[in-house]
This record gives structure tokens, sequence and C-alpha cells, in this order.
């Protein structure tokens, strides 16, 4: 296979630090596999992330020898044309040049998360309580996040008359439904209104999944007794009715560790059967973040190959509790197939840190801030706190306030609006230890919005907007 010609388009401020990093990640190829070659053009902007597609395609009009050419990562716009106009690859590289070596070291090896084992029954705990449209659009909603199943959540002794029609509402769009109540009642009405699964029975109650179609889900007659749960299985065994079997896992104090226990004890009995762990005892009962919990939950449902969760999203703090488990349960899959640990699969389950925060050192921050001769200002964060400057000289503070009186904006309310916005951003970066880029909304993973990639540009889009009009200003 013959040497890659790649060609990097970057700006005037970048362009040394590019050269550095990619002279860097060429001295490291492994000499065994086909080396890469490179050139750099500086496409005539201060600033790479002011570059589109439109101003790429005016100011180069032919890619030379290469093979691919690679734009900043922060390159807003599309830039499928610009390869049709040099008839080789064109891609976005990653938003931080410092990214670089990453970004060599993942080009054709970019984590596959797509496959999964574990299904996910989301609940709807207060479907007595909903309409039937309602139940329908938490249901759409759920299925958006990540859910398989939806579960209808039935409250004791509160009557829920539209269970039937609920039930068969949901069949009719297409989704999988499980309904989940201690009533006996219930449970035949939704079964026989096409419910795919009934939660929970027990030996004592056995008895309706052989009146109905929908699959079962199996727990102890009695609180923490596994030899009630085996003789469940039995029953379903012999008979040849397909089940899952749930351990039941209990909140922390109340015999959380023995829970997990009781799992691996299943489990190891019958290596086979589909197992299910319900997972909102700790991500609701625990005052948390719920993505490091459900992380943690995942990698012991991955090692056990438990088959589904039942996850819930009830408490505010657990509001994105499903969207974490499916994420979770990709990232763990991948991990296990790859027989790796779970590292460098994905961002989204690092809420409130990033591995690598700082990518620049205060000298490197110096040495580009020396280089700056126009008035706007750029902000950088590293391990030291927030860095901004212009050609007017470099400030270094942990707190905004501290900022302020340096920067001379007490007369431009839209400069000094645009500046509070990111100085704001920086610092909770710095406290934090989260990767800060300008003009971009912190990236919260999984946990928040805006979480799509047009909303991500959308975003920024009206930040650039800010800063244009805020330079404008200065320029006058």
């Amino acid at each position: 296979m013959a040497a890659k010609n790649l060609l990097f388009l970057t700006g005037k401020l970048a362009e040394k630090s590019l050269a550095k990093v990619l002279a860097q990640v060429q001295s490291k190829q492994d000499p065994n596999t086909p080396q890469f070659k490179y050139r750099i053009v500086e496409i005539g902007v201060s600033v790479a992330a002011l570059m589109t597609p439109q101003l790429i395609a005016r100011r180069l009009k032919d890619s030379g020898d290469a093979d691919k050419v690679i734009v900043p990562g922060l390159c807003l716009g599309d830039i499928a044309p610009l390869a049709d106009q040099y008839g080789v690859p064109v891609e976005r590289g990653p938003a931080d040049l410092k990214d670089l070596p990453q970004y060599f070291g993942q080009v054709g090896l970019a984590p596959d998360l797509s496959d999964y084992r574990v299904k996910i029954f989301a609940e709807i705990v207060d479907a007595p309580m909903l309409s039937v449209a309602g139940i329908v659009a938490k249901a759409q909603a759920y299925q958006a996040q990540g859910a398989n199943v939806i579960d209808l959540g039935c409250l004791p002794g509160v009557p829920f008359p539209h269970l039937k029609d609920a039930v068969q509402a949901l069949k009719a769009l297409g989704f999988a439904v499980s309904v989940d109540s201690l009533s006996v009642d219930d449970l035949l009405t939704a079964g026989h209104a096409g419910a795919d699964f009934l939660l929970s029975l027990t030996e004592k109650t056995l008895w309706i999944a052989h009146e109905v179609a929908a699959t079962p889900v199996l727990i102890p007659a009695k609180p923490h007794s596994l030899p009630s749960l085996y003789r469940a299985i039995d029953v379903c065994q012999k008979a040849g009715k397909p089940f899952i079997a749930d351990a039941i896992l209990d909140p922390i104090h109340f015999g959380l560790t023995q829970s997990i226990v009781r799992y691996q004890a299943l489990r190891k009995k019958y290596p086979d059967i589909a197992i299910m762990m319900g997972i909102g005892n700790l991500t609701e009962l625990t005052d948390a973040d719920t993505t490091g919990i459900n992380t943690l939950l995942f990698g012991i449902i991955s090692e056990l190959n438990i088959n589904a969760v039942l996850a819930t999203s009830v408490s505010p703090h657990a509001v994105n509790a499903i969207a974490e488990a499916d994420l979770a349960r990709r990232v763990m899959h991948a991990a296990k197939t790859d027989d790796r640990l779970p590292r460098g699969y994905s961002n989204g389950l690092l809420g409130l840190h990033d591995r690598r925060p700082f990518t620049y050192s205060v000298d490197e921050i110096k040495e580009i801030a020396s280089m700056i001769k126009d008035p706007n200002f750029r902000i950088q964060v590293s391990e030291q706190g927030v860095h901004v400057y212009n050609r007017e000289g470099l400030h270094q503070a942990t707190d905004p306030f501290a900022l302020y009186p340096l920067l001379d904006v007490h007369d431009d309310a839209s400069h000094a609006f645009y500046l509070g916005v990111e100085l704001a951003r920086a610092q909770i970066a710095w406290q934090l230890k989260k990767r800060y880029v300008q003009d971009q909304a912190l990236d919260w993973g999984v946990s928040a919005a805006p979480s799509q990639p047009e909303a991500k540009i959308a975003h920024r889009e009206a930040a650039m907007s800010a800063r244009k009009l805020a330079a404008k200003k200065i320029k006058s």
C-alpha cells in the first residue's frame, strides 16, 4: 500500500502548532506500516475556525498530489462539494489540533457502538395518571433515548381503567410493551390486550403466564429468596415457557452488595437463561450523578451477561438515565467484545470532567498570544487558569471578575456580553477540569443538550455571530 499524501488546511495562528504536532505524529509512526506524508497550506485567515467550505473552494483551486484533504474540525458547513472539486476525500480533523495523535490512531478504527446485548425496559411509573396520548408521548421520548420496551407501571390502589387502551395504542404504533403490576386483574388485562411482557410474576402467580401469551418476568415470592425464584424458573423450563428472571437489585444500605451476589449466583446456576436487573433502585435512590452509576452497573451487567434492565427516569437528577443506559450498554459491549478496558470508546459518560482537559500549556498560550496583531480577544484555558489575550496583551486569572477591568470593554455592551459568556464557560471548564473551546458550549456528554450535531452547529454559529458583531464595533 502506497504512503498517504495528506493536505492539511489551516490558519495563520495555528500553522506553527500544526506543523509541530504533525512532525511529532510522523516521528512516532510504526516503521513497519505505510508512512504518511503531509503538506500544510495556510488558507489566508487568522483563525482556522473561521474557514468555510466556500472560502476554501475560492482560495484553494486544487489539492495537488494529495490523497486526502483535512480541514479544521471547527470548520462549519457542508464539505462534500470540496471532495467533488478536488476529486479526493475531504474530512474534518479534530476540533483541537492537539488531538491529532489520537485522530491518527483511530483512522479506520473508530469505535463501533452500534451493537449491544442488553434490552432496556423503560418504565412509565405514573402511567395510570396519564391519558393514553400522554403515555404514547412519553413512550416516544423514551424510545428516542434508546428504550427497546415500554413498561407501564401500575400503582398499588390506583385504578388504571384505560390500561387495555394504552397497551393497544402502543402496540398499534409498533412498541414492545410490558406491564408491571401486583394486581392479578391488571396483569390479565394487559396480557389479553397484547402486552409482550408481564412484571412481576412469582411461583404463586405463575399461573397467569399460562392464561396469556406474554413472557413473564419472574421474581422471588419472598424477598431475597433465591429458592423461590429457582422454583418458578424450573416450572417455566419444564413447560417450555419463555421467561426472564430478576433477582431484584436492592438500594445502598438495604442489601445492595448481597443482591449483586444473588445475581451472580443466579447466573452461575442458570448459565443460559435471560436475566433482568431493575436499576432504578440505584439511579433514583442515590443522590449522585447517574452517569457514573449507570456506567458501573452496566459493567456488572456485562460481566454477568444480564440480558435486560428495567430503567426509570423519575427524579430530576435521573432525567437522562435511559439515554445514559443506552450508551453504557453499547460501550460495555464493545469493550467486552474487544477484550479491553472500557476506555477510549466514548466521552458521552464523562459529564463533569474530561480525560484531557488542558491541551495547551501556559508557555504555548504565551507563544500564540505573542503572534496576535488584531484587537479581537482569544480565550484559552490551561492548568493555571483562564487566559484572554489580543494585541494589547495577555491576561490570566481564575475569576472572570478579575479580568473585566483589564479588557477595556466598559462602553461596549455587546462585546462585554460576549466576553462574559465565554469567560464564564472558561472558568467552569477550569474548575471542573473540562475541555474549553472558544465559541463552543461545554460538552456535558449524554447528560445535556445540545447533543445533536445540528444543535451544536447552530449554537456555534450564534456565538460566532456575536463575536463578529463585537469585532466590528472594535474596528469602528
